[in-house]
């Protein structure tokens, strides 16, 4: 049999696409043994053969509020036999620093490990937005991806990251550096948690109201005008609509568009740009939501300034943004002569690579996306909001 000489200069395709769904639940009182919700769930997900264990991750902030939380876990599991409920309840720093210091995904890794906790399992995640994306990375990295339930438990999380796709921690001084796209295979939004936030995170997640509402929805931003004072007076039914109208908005993004990043366009982080760098200069002082805030009222006058929104539609945008009790400024903005957010901007262009992308307002309701970005302009649109402020 003659041998046939190999080839050189050739290839192997290979196409295949993986889909992803999952449902995001609202409910109240969720580990109540009178509400099923979430044992239902784990009934009937995936091969009933296997065994399913579930580890619970909580946010220490939500443990301090909730002190009956992890005997509520132990009853309601002991009552719904329908997973083996790891003996460890890790209780874990939230906020922000706990995407800084990577001994505390590490430490999911390591409980994932110890309580064997494998691809048919569960990590659940019960937390605010910084908390999820951090367990989140560590199940998505643990055994190359054990599934994930996220439990956000603040207005941001339940209407914006909680719903979403990606994880991540914070790697050389940059927001997100290290993270992964791992949709959670289940989504618990208990409004029982908010009950307990603070006025300051009670607030804070409306800001991502604002940005999805201003870039797709004008009936939406309407709606937030109308309920401002309702949100403000903590509202729970006005409040729960917000986060449902909020989350259906980021979910259908997601699902037309490109859910991945694989380009280099990210409409969701309108005002968000600006937001990620105020949140390092101000040393994390402030929150997520109220830098975004910030984001918003900074690209929203740049929209202004280049001619494409009324000076009547910015002047409602940043009445709404006062009115529900957010800053339009920060001192950290005009740094330096503002170099340092300048450097915000081509950390935002590196983080996606490519051509540097920014969605901005064509009109309320409407986003449009642009490649340049005159930064002077961008220094009289900083310098506006501090005379506004």
């Amino acid at each position: 049999m003659q041998l046939r000489k190999f080839e050189f200069m050739q290839s192997l395709k290979q196409t295949f696409q993986v889909p992803f769904q999952y449902e995001v639940f609202f409910t109240k009182s969720l580990f109540d043994p009178a509400n099923t919700m979430f044992a239902d769930f784990i009934r009937h997900f995936g091969n009933p053969e296997f065994q399913k264990r579930i580890l619970f991750v909580v946010d220490k902030g939500v443990a301090d509020a909730h002190p009956n939380l992890t005997n509520t876990l132990i009853n309601y599991f002991d009552f719904h036999s329908v997973a083996k409920l790891s003996p460890e309840i890790l209780v874990l720093p939230g906020g922000e620093n706990c995407k800084n210091d990577p001994r505390f995904y590490e430490e999911v890794v390591r409980a994932i490990d110890e309580h064997r906790i494998d691809r048919h399992s569960f990590v659940a995640a019960i937390g605010g937005g910084a908390f999820l994306d951090m367990s989140g990375y560590a199940a998505a990295i643990s055994h190359r991806g054990v599934k994930l339930i996220r439990i956000p438990t603040t207005v941001l999380s339940q209407n914006d990251s909680g719903v979403g796709v990606k994880n991540g921690v914070n790697y050389l001084g940059k927001k997100n550096f290290l993270g992964t796209f791992a949709p959670a295979v289940a989504v618990f939004n208990d409004v029982d948690f908010l009950t307990t936030l603070i006025d300051r995170d009670w607030r804070s997640g409306i800001a991502e109201a604002i940005k999805v509402a201003l870039i797709k929805d004008l009936s939406f931003f309407t709606w937030l005008e109308e309920h401002a004072e309702d949100m403000n007076s903590r509202n729970e039914s006005v409040m729960m609509e917000q986060i449902y109208r909020c989350a259906d908005l980021h979910m259908k993004h997601i699902s037309s568009g490109d859910p991945f990043e694989l380009g280099s366009a990210r409409p969701l982080d309108f005002g968000h740009w600006a937001a990620h760098k105020l949140e390092y200069l101000s040393s994390f002082s402030i929150r997520h939501g109220e830098a975004v805030a910030i984001g918003i009222a900074l690209d929203c006058v740049y929209s202004h300034l280049i001619g494409n929104i009324s000076k009547e539609d910015l002047n409602r945008i940043i009445d709404l943004i006062q009115k529900l009790g957010f800053d339009i400024y920060h001192p950290a903005l005009a740094e330096n002569d503002k170099i340092n957010l300048y450097k915000g901007l081509q950390e935002f262009q590196e983080h996606l690579g490519g051509q540097l992308t920014i969605t901005l307002l064509l009109a309320l309701g409407k986003g449009i996306e642009v490649h340049e970005i005159d930064f002077e302009m961008v220094k009289k649109s900083v310098d506006y909001l501090a005379n506004l402020a």
